[in-house]
């Protein structure tokens, strides 16, 4: 007996719900809206709310990409597609470009996003004041009243202790001048890709039961002090071993019959596609 789902896995009350908080989530940059997250048949934690904001706004005409830390073939990645695709009917595609609808883990594609793109990042942790305010209520009255020394706080710590801001991923960010915003854990390399960005930028987290936005060309700025300014990755002098691409965010691996380390993109649909245009 083969079981029918509604097109796109959720109910429409369900979708239309998620739609209406991510209208809300658009109409104030950076501010954390509330929704009912959905029981999803995967576990919490491995991006429910990026799910489910993929399937409030899919249609039968979108060209749907799905990469976990870079990778377009990863378990989790592989198992989206497949859940989108059994009930949606939606082929995906691996070329950025060609995308109309991207969901993330851990990354923004190294090609730019355009106009008339969404990009849905999954995210564990919305709460960017969490570290130091454990209590939901006292966050949402310091983000009421635009009280972030807490945040700026744990920077100058970092910087005594460790001589330079020691994020590595989730580096936080003003939007619009006006809330300080968990990016999702994407590397530093990727917060600059933010500011401006002509895609919309949707942000779920499923289990915190959130929803929040960066609409296209907003303005995303990441915490820094004047004389301690932000420092994303870089990789001076290396290239990728397979693609020679470089300003490019890079893995740094192992070649154990050479006995050496090298570099190869992170964007593995990046790399391809720059081989294949070499080789063509």
């Amino acid at each position: 007996m083969q079981i029918q789902y509604n097109f796109a896995f959720l109910d429409e009350g369900s979708k239309r719900e998620i739609r209406r908080a991510t209208l809300k989530a658009i109409a104030i940059p950076g501010y954390q809206v509330p929704f009912a997250s959905r029981e999803m048949p995967i576990g919490r934690g491995w991006g429910t709310g990026g799910l489910q904001l993929t399937l409030s706004l899919i249609g039968k005409l979108d060209r749907l990409k799905v990469i976990d830390q870079g990778s377009d073939e990863s378990v989790n990645a592989v198992s989206m597609k497949k859940l989108i695709n059994k009930t949606t009917g939606v082929i995906a595609v691996e070329e950025t470009s060609e995308a109309t609808l991207i969901q993330s883990r851990h990354r923004i594609p190294e090609v730019p996003l355009r106009t008339g793109q969404i990009l849905v990042l999954q995210v564990p942790m919305p709460e960017p004041l969490r570290m130091y305010e454990s209590s939901e209520l006292e966050t949402k009255r310091l983000h009421g009243e635009k009280e972030y020394s807490g945040a700026w706080l744990m920077l100058f710590e970092q910087i005594m202790k460790y001589r330079s801001v020691s994020t590595g991923a989730d580096h936080p960010v003003f939007v619009h001048d006006r809330y300080v915003m968990a990016p999702s854990p994407i590397p530093k390399f990727d917060n600059p890709k933010m500011n401006s960005s002509e895609a919309l930028i949707l942000l779920g987290a499923g289990r915190e039961k959130k929803i929040y936005a960066v609409p296209p060309f907003t303005k995303v700025v990441s915490l820094a002090f004047e004389d301690v300014p932000f420092e994303p990755e870089s990789f001076p002098g290396k290239s990728c071993k397979q693609c020679g691409a470089q300003d490019v965010f890079m893995d740094e691996l192992y070649d154990t019959e050479k006995d050496a380390n090298y570099y190869q993109c992170n964007d593995t649909s990046y790399c391809l596609s720059r081989m294949n245009q070499q080789f063509s």
